[in-house]
């Protein structure tokens, strides 16, 4: 998978990962992750195109 950059509202970091997963929610796309420094999730808006590649 293509690496992405993600941010960590909690621990208020940048980190980027290759491993996510595409979810759809409202009609939005998103990457979702582990967090590297807790066990909560981190979310990031992708466009419908990017979401579109990615899910192939």
């Amino acid at each position: 998978m293509e690496e992405l950059s993600f941010y960590d509202v909690k621990s208020k970091a940048k980190f980027t990962s290759s491993e996510y997963e595409v979810r759809e929610k409202s009609g939005r796309f998103f990457a979702v992750t582990k967090s590297q420094s807790g066990s909560h999730e981190c979310w990031r808006v992708l466009s419908k195109d990017q979401a579109a590649k990615m899910k192939k």
